[in-house]
């Protein structure tokens, strides 16, 4: 990767890290209108979930409904996501130039 190019990831990713960080305070509590409309027609817009998420609803369960909780929550899930990506570009590229052919 080019240092130009790695300026503008690491660029992505601070402003990434900068909206998670600000996310949990600039959200609004009230539902949003899929939300509300789902409230309106379901009994139940909730169901039982398929599998018990490792960060459900944005929130630590170690840390409650804080807004902390919440940025640390959100922070982790970039870091992850930015982790996961950086890891499929790098094995793209290891194909890309011919490393991973079994030729």
């Amino acid at each position: 990767m080019s240092p130009k190019n790695k300026k503008f990831v690491l660029g992505g990713l601070a402003i990434a890290l900068l909206i998670a960080i600000l996310a949990p305070f600039l959200a609004s509590s009230n539902p949003d209108g899929l939300e509300s409309a789902a409230e309106k027609l379901a009994p139940n817009p909730e169901p039982e979930p398929m599998f018990e998420a490792p960060l459900p609803d944005y929130l630590i369960p170690a840390l409650g409904e804080s807004p902390i909780g919440g940025v640390v929550s959100i922070v982790l899930g970039t870091l992850i996501a930015f982790l996961a990506m950086v890891g499929l570009a790098t094995v793209a590229g290891w194909f890309k130039s011919g490393n991973g052919s079994s030729n």
